[in-house]
């Protein structure tokens, strides 16, 4: 698989995870391309934690609605607020996360592990964005799916047990990659479906954490 076609190729199948009128937060980065890959009839309430319920599409600079410096999503970059959709204040921005009223939150990941635990927010030493809404999402949607590359520069991201500061401990759910889809259960990970360009040994070889392989394992493309 070419390296520029990855992104898109884990949005897609991310987007397989939602049906109509879900209300869903997307994190930075790759969880924002979802939107665009979702089935025909599926139309989203995207959350956004800074105060935004019913997010839109990202504007154009040329766009009547272009406001980069009051409209932002969580990377802080311009956002817009779909028709329908509104402002609400931190209390009750939170209160729909710690409530449940969430479906399901998007996010990557510096490490995940067997456990369902989940790093993704500070590497020590280095600079620190900050841990944002990320430790309530984890454990406030009703699902939490790390959306993510199977490895950083050929090193393996899904661990037996994460080494870095959790965000959230025992918060997975699911595990979508280029190469394959992980549930986290009682018992670990269990590989429910593969990618067809890669084999199960290429998936072990790319994962430092046990699993098995669910009898029914399916194709990633079906």
């Amino acid at each position: 698989m070419e390296k520029s076609e990855i992104k898109g190729f884990i949005a897609k199948r991310c987007a397989k995870e939602l049906k109509d009128g879900d209300v869903v937060n997307l994190g930075i980065g790759l969880p924002t391309m979802i939107p665009d890959y979702l089935p025909e009839g599926v139309h989203l309430l995207i959350h956004a934690e800074l105060g935004i319920v019913g997010a839109g599409v990202a504007p154009k600079s040329a766009d009547t609605n272009f406001d980069p410096y009051h409209v932002i999503d969580a990377g802080g970059g311009p956002c817009s607020v779909a028709f329908g959709g509104g402002f609400i204040d931190s209390a009750m921005n939170f209160g729909l996360i710690r409530g449940g009223h969430v479906d399901a939150c998007f996010l990557g990941a510096l490490e995940v592990d067997a456990e369902g635990n989940l790093a993704n927010w500070i590497i020590p030493g280095k600079k620190m964005p900050g841990m944002g809404g990320a430790m309530d999402l984890c454990v406030g949607a009703r699902k939490c799916i790390v959306c993510m590359e199977h490895t950083a520069k050929g090193n393996p991201k899904i661990l037996e047990k994460c080494r870095l500061p959790l965000t959230a401990a025992h918060c997975v759910n699911t595990i979508i990659t280029e190469m394959c889809v992980f549930q986290v259960t009682d018992k670990g990970l269990v590989m429910t479906e593969i990618n067809p360009e890669f084999t199960v040994d290429d998936v072990k070889a790319a994962t430092a954490a046990p699993f098995t392989v669910a009898a029914d394992c399916k194709s990633m493309l079906d």
